[in-house]
């Protein structure tokens, strides 16, 4: 069941499960611009469990069973969750160098904290390292999709406050100074391994993100899948998963600290 924990003045709903041993690998997963908790649904669960590694889930402030937004997002708010709130999170329930598995704009999270924090590795779903045409064309689209049809009962479901949820993602992709918004100068600083999964039938990204990837991250591996949009994990499931595992299984060997190049699979 989840709990509760304050961070930097807000309450945040997070699972920390343990289904392996304490000395296992410990994932933790970031949701996307519409996610929480609830969303991932089971995937955590059996993810973590065909890996034999523990996990932790979280709702970040603004999503989920966790605070409402107070304020509008700012440009920034990707890097402020990656470099402050990520780093408190962790230190508070004494996790050390975990595998971040991000989606979407958890990815870039994700991306953005092993680029100055400690992590055995980064899992990418659908990341973002630029701000892309398509990106925002379907961001816009679903602003009217959002007003006019059951979509905001939908994610009723999965937060408190969906309007929150909702317009603090939708807004800020839409403001103008957010189109500058780039991580590439970071990628370069991950030390860790990192797999990156995106879909070619994505309509939020296309594979110029995790092709910027592939030139700047020094141990960098990408899976492209056919048949599958900006959710991997619910287009492909099993496929994530046996690469997860896999991915897991190269950590901390010769062949995974070394510095590779990168390749599809």
């Amino acid at each position: 069941m989840p709990e509760f924990i304050e961070i930097q003045g807000h309450r945040l709903e997070f699972e920390l499960t343990r289904h392996a041993g304490a000395d296992a690998p410990l994932l933790v997963f970031l949701h996307e611009g519409l996610g929480s908790l609830a969303l991932w649904r089971d995937f955590p669960a059996r993810c973590a469990q065909a890996a034999g590694a523990n996990s932790l889930v979280y709702s970040r402030y603004g999503y989920g069973q966790s605070d409402p937004l107070k304020e509008p997002r700012r440009p920034d708010y990707m890097h402020r969750e990656a470099l402050e709130t990520l780093p408190a999170l962790l230190d508070q329930l004494a996790i050390e160098r975990p595998i971040l598995f991000g989606h979407s704009d958890g990815a870039s999270i994700a991306l953005i904290h092993a680029a100055s924090h400690p992590a055995r590795g980064v899992i990418a779903l659908a990341p973002h390292v630029v701000v892309e045409d398509i990106s925002i064309e379907s961001i816009g689209a679903i602003r009217q999709v959002y007003r006019d049809t059951d979509l905001r009962e939908k994610l009723a479901k999965y937060h408190a406050d969906p309007d929150s949820a909702f317009w603090g993602w939708n807004n800020i992709w839409l403001d103008p100074a957010f189109r500058k918004w780039c991580i590439e100068d970071r990628l370069s600083d991950i030390e860790c391994p990192v797999l990156a999964v995106q879909g070619f039938n994505d309509e939020y990204g296309t594979m110029d993100q995790v092709d910027r990837m592939a030139r700047s991250v020094p141990n960098f591996t990408v899976l492209k899948l056919e048949n599958c949009c900006h959710s991997p994990h619910r287009d492909q499931p099993d496929a994530v998963i046996a690469a997860t595992v896999g991915f897991l299984g190269q950590l901390d060997t010769p062949n995974g600290k070394e510095t590779g190049r990168s390749s599809d699979r």
